[in-house]
């Protein structure tokens, strides 16, 4: 079985590197590929699989066997080395990337340098986004560092969802506590509410979010009430029990350290006074 390669390799300008990320390279590979390591870059890599299998292996340990759809996380300084299988061959798309905005996405979680091997719900739209990067690349585009960079970001996201555990169409615990997050009521029984220990709740929202329950919770009702703030007259109070919050102060005190300004002055400022 024979395989074809389509990659593009690009050197980002210093200015360009300060958009926080950067792509330094795109690729479409299909069929049976050679073999690739053992060997360590000074950059990330996201492979992902969208057919066929192989196997993966590193940091030095051993090889494991990968099924589409599938992510690999090839990170800086660490060996890897893999290959799909020789019978059947396998279709990936690999973006290279690098930047000071990676540490920010590994710290949110989307970047799992710890965790390698990705299995992946559907992969149409990480692959949309690959083509997008591709196209630019092909026709020359004169804003195609600007363009990339942008899609990186895109990736990351689409990479997100894309995860099994994070699925569009299965994540209902994220759904619940999201549709529920202005209710009055604490951690703990939203966790009940939703037929799950404490900890698994804890656990299932900082693997999705890189966020601890309740500042998940607090981003939503924060955001609902900029919306209160800016778009109706209702009295402070009245914003912050229609937030979650009996107690006006701590409401004022929460909204005033997360936002940098006191819920009055916040209206002031958005409405123009």
């Amino acid at each position: 079985m024979s395989h074809s390669t389509w990659m593009r390799y690009f050197s980002p300008s210093p200015g360009h590197r300060r958009l926080g990320l950067v792509c330094l390279g795109v690729g479409l590979q299909e069929g049976v590929l050679p073999t690739v390591g053992p060997r360590a870059l000074d950059h990330h890599v996201a492979v992902v699989v969208t057919r066929g299998r192989g196997w993966f292996a590193s940091g030095g340990g051993p090889a494991r066997k990968v099924t589409a759809p599938v992510l690999l996380w090839l990170v800086p300084g660490v060996q890897h080395h893999y290959a799909p299988d020789p019978e059947t061959g396998w279709e990936e798309c690999f973006v290279d990337f690098t930047g000071s905005g990676v540490a920010a996405y590994t710290d949110l979680g989307y970047v799992t340098p710890h965790s390698p091997v990705v299995p992946l719900a559907e992969t149409a739209e990480v692959r949309h986004i690959v083509e997008g990067i591709v196209r630019a690349a092909r026709r020359e585009s004169p804003l195609l560092d600007v363009e990339a960079a942008a899609a990186v970001h895109a990736l990351l996201v689409a990479l997100r969802y894309a995860r099994v555990e994070v699925s569009r169409r299965g994540d209902t615990v994220m759904e619940v506590l999201a549709r529920d997050a202005l209710l009055p009521v604490p951690v703990a029984e939203h966790a009940a509410r939703l037929g799950m220990p404490l900890a698994e709740l804890r656990s299932v929202v900082r693997r999705i979010t890189g966020e601890g329950v309740k500042e998940y919770l607090l981003g939503i009702r924060l955001g609902r009430a900029k919306e209160l703030l800016v778009r109706t007259d209702l009295p402070v109070a009245a914003v912050a029990r229609r937030v979650g919050y009996e107690d006006a102060s701590y409401f004022s005190r929460l909204f005033s350290r997360r936002v940098g300004m006191a819920p009055v002055r916040f209206r002031e400022q958005r409405r123009g006074r």
